[in-house]
């Protein structure tokens, strides 16, 4: 009885109740007196904005959708079923005076697109999933580790060199290794042996494994040195059974750090002396991401080893990153899962030279000596957005606005009608650059709109003047495999969308059509949670923003009055689709920094307190059933939800789509947020790039996340320094 004896009074504080529309529908009263109809919401109309109240309060609401629309729910409602389309409120004058002067919560009616019958949600993956072999397996004699190297130029540590943690020429031919690790200790043996399949023959004095880093003299000194043992051309092998730092056998717990170095014989393209990466191995154990501690060259400190980072501060599980100490913090994004099973690492590579190809010429924008990819060339589509995948998504990071006057060539304009389909002269989306020389139509960034320090984006059309609209700047890419991992169960339990819990918080899922099996999926990427996989969401960008087609997305990007889309039908093999998505799918998330700082671990709190976490969630399993061994049975921490929030009217764009309102966002991944100014060389956040800081970020929110900004807002500036320092940990 109290419970609900303080919901009322939550409802009722006051003399004015304003109404609010989330969709498209009316509010119509018993009385005729506190209509509310959708066009006088949208203009901000008294009778929508203030409800005024002056004496007792006996009103009934009805929900009355537009056509095309259903009734979803109410929020603040006193007296209603869930189900039902009418509210309820009776308060007598006497409260209403009490209350004299104040605002009550508003009573919310949510609509959404109509569906005759909504069909249940299909997991992507379960237990009939074919599944690539285990990267892990214990048996009575032995723990076996599997896993991929890569060729690198020089070796972890050599920080002066800049020249570890990016790709040299030739990436893609004969420079990755599939290494297994038999580990025997406490098994009944002594020995842990590395058995390693190369892409091309060694030279036999120079296939190197190194065990136990050193330190010394160089950053690449190790304790134990030595040439593997030649099986045949591509296959060699090593062992050790002594502890050479510790100056004892092998045992459980014992960090084993070690470095493959692949020397090429005779390789016909680019340079044959290559390093490999840096590894901890813990025995008994396996591979974990590690760090460095003391410094270089001092005796008296531990910079002579590795160790593990806490397993706090791995972000993407066992695909999470050593930390950086090559001195090249543009490449943060640019590394494969540190568990990247032996059976991907030539995937891997082969993807990446996709999302590096020019789809006009086969140009690869890195190394001079890198010939074009003449598979590719001359797949661009009649109309696009830019030329190739890392066009837009620069080192795999976020990309920034342009110059006010220059065209968005790192973005995508979404455009529509009324009803959120396709626009008939564009299409879904607005292309400015044409195969032709008959471009859709031209966007450039107009001046930015500045108040009260937020900076909002305006943008200026030639040839057509889209009405409605949606403009979003291309996201970082790492984490999108584990994402893709969430169990569905996972995220369903996090959805309210009529916020029965009553939190403020209504966030829903995104519900997807499959475009391959007709199944209906949860949405997961894109700022709107446009699609389910990671390869929809790779044939999707490539339909639209370079206009290729796939045998997923096979036909162009085109609106019903448009005559030159050019042909339907499969252009980018399968071959090509699948090495792209296992690449994007399988890069490596940083580990979180700043584990034990003072300031980022209050900063931590606060964003709890404040309610950030509400739909920033930061904890997530990954399913046992993902093809990919390296992304099942994971714990992850991607500061997402995963589901579409109504983020107020600051935020919103012109466009209402199929599966999102213009108000509607997916709440975005944190993971990685801290290394955007290294990656991308500044900093631009939310959907449209308009925020040049997190703090900016943050005082953008507003609907679902006023309550949590209002939180922040009322933070000490030291407070909101600590909670922006978090943040940059991620």
């Amino acid at each position: 009885m109290r419970q609900f004896f303080m919901a009322v009074l939550a409802c009722l504080a006051g003399c004015s109740h304003p109404l609010e529309i989330a969709g498209e529908g009316d509010i119509l009263s018993a009385s005729g007196e506190r209509d509310c109809s959708l066009e006088e919401y949208n203009a901000g109309a008294p009778t929508c904005s203030e409800n005024y109240i002056s004496g007792a309060y006996d009103e009934i609401y009805q929900a009355l959708p537009r056509p095309g629309w259903e009734f979803e729910g109410w929020e603040n409602c006193q007296h209603a079923n869930p189900q039902t389309q009418y509210c309820g409120f009776s308060v007598p004058a006497k409260t209403v005076q009490y209350f004299w002067g104040n605002t009550a919560p508003p009573l919310v009616a949510y609509f959404t697109k109509f569906s005759a019958a909504v069909p249940p949600i299909t997991d992507l993956y379960d237990a009939t999933t074919n599944l690539a072999p285990a990267q892990q397996i214990s048996t009575a004699s032995a723990l076996i580790t599997r896993f991929a190297d890569r060729a690198r130029d020089r070796h972890a540590r050599e920080d002066e060199f800049h020249s570890y943690d990016h790709y040299l020429s030739f990436y893609w031919e004969h420079r990755t290794a599939a290494v297994e690790i038999v580990d025997t200790i406490g098994r009944g043996g002594n020995t842990i042996t590395f058995n390693v399949t190369t892409q091309w023959k060694l030279s036999p004095n120079e296939a190197e494994l190194r065990f136990f880093y050193r330190g010394i003299n160089t950053v690449a000194e190790y304790h134990n040195n030595g040439v593997m043992t030649q099986i045949d051309d591509t296959h060699y092998t090593r062992s050790v059974s002594y502890n050479s730092k510790t100056n004892a056998p092998l045992q459980i717990g014992d960090r084993l750090e070690f470095e493959l170095s692949q020397f090429l014989d005779g390789v016909p393209n680019g340079r044959n002396n290559y390093y490999g990466t840096t590894y901890l191995y813990i025995v008994g154990q396996g591979i974990v991401p590690w760090e460095t501690r003391g410094v270089f060259g001092d005796l008296s400190t531990e910079r002579e080893d590795s160790f593990p980072i806490s397993a706090t501060g791995w972000l993407g599980g066992e695909t999470t990153l050593p930390y950086e100490y090559s001195n090249e913090p543009d490449n943060h994004f640019l590394q494969m899962a540190t568990n990247l099973s032996s059976i991907n690492g030539q995937n891997f590579v082969l993807g990446r030279r996709v999302h590096h190809t020019d789809f006009e010429d086969g140009g690869h924008n890195e190394s001079p000596q890198n010939p074009p990819f003449d598979a590719l060339a001359g797949l661009l589509g009649n109309h696009y957005v830019n030329h190739s995948c890392v066009s837009c998504h620069t080192r795999n990071g976020r990309a920034l606005p342009p110059a006010v006057g220059e065209p968005l060539k790192r973005y995508v304009v979404k455009v529509g009608d009324v009803d959120g389909n396709p626009d008939p002269s564009i299409g879904a989306v607005l292309q400015p650059e044409s195969s032709m020389d008959n471009p859709e139509a031209g966007v450039t960034l107009g001046p930015w709109q500045e108040s009260n320090g937020l900076r909002r984006p305006s943008f200026v059309f030639s040839g057509v003047q889209p009405e409605y609209f949606s403009a979003r700047i291309a996201p970082q890419l790492v984490g999108l495999g584990l994402l893709e991992a969430i169990k569905e169960d996972d995220i369903k339990a996090l959805a309210d969308p009529n916020d029965l819990n009553g939190d403020g918080i209504s966030g829903r899922i995104s519900r997807i059509s499959d475009p391959e099996s007709g199944h209906t999926r949860v949405g997961r990427y894109g700022w709107k949670a446009e699609q389910a996989t990671v390869r929809h969401q790779v044939a999707s960008a490539l339909n639209t923003d370079l206009g290729v087609m796939t045998s997923t997305f096979s036909n162009p990007d085109c609106g019903q009055a448009q005559t030159d889309c050019g042909a339907s039908g499969t252009e980018l093999p399968d071959e090509h689709l699948d090495t792209l998505t296992d690449y994007i799918s399988l890069l490596g998330v940083r580990a979180r920094r700043g584990l034990d700082e003072p300031v980022a671990l209050r900063g931590e709190a606060l964003f709890d307190t404040a309610g950030c976490l509400n739909c920033h969630v930061n904890t997530f399993g990954t399913t046992a059933y993902h093809p990919h061994a390296e992304l099942r049975n994971q714990t992850i921490h991607p500061y997402t939800d995963l589901l579409l929030h109504d983020m107020g009217p600051g935020l919103a764009s012109t466009l209402d789509e199929i599966h999102a309102s213009g108000r509607e966002w997916r709440t975005a991944p944190l993971w990685g947020i801290g290394l955007t100014a290294d990656v991308s060389g500044g900093e631009a956040y939310l959907h449209d790039g308009r925020a040049r800081t997190l703090d900016e970020a943050i005082l953008w929110h507003g609907g679902e996340a006023e309550v949590s900004k209002q939180a922040y807002v009322a933070l000490t500036a030291a407070e909101r320094l600590a909670l922006v320092t978090f943040l940059k940990t991620l």
